[in-house]
């Protein structure tokens, strides 16, 4: 699935990483709906510990694809420093990530 990131670019993600990153989705979700900014900023860019953030785990998961190759994106996925009403409002039912 290619997956991109706001304001950095496009990797493609194998499907079968998505369990994982559903995981950290659903935890973005809980965070958000609570008004956590703390847990939303760890959760969507930040590494704690040995635990890695969603945006973290695309970046290693997924392949970059090279910057003069434009892919439709399956899915997009807020920036870094995003703010909470900013991915508010990119949210679905699913969260960021369906499924």
């Amino acid at each position: 699935m290619i997956v991109r990131i706001m304001g950095e670019g496009q990797l493609d993600v194998a499907d079968g990483h998505f369990a994982e990153l559903n995981a950290l989705d659903d935890e973005l979700l809980a965070e958000l709906e609570s008004g956590d900014e703390e847990g939303f900023r760890r959760t969507l860019g930040s590494l704690l510990a040995a635990r890695c953030s969603l945006l973290d785990a695309v970046r290693r998961l997924g392949a970059p694809l090279p910057d003069e190759v434009l892919e439709p994106s399956e899915l997009i996925l807020p920036g870094q420093d995003a703010s909470l009403d900013e991915v508010k409002e990119m949210l679905s039912d699913d969260g960021l990530i369906p499924g």
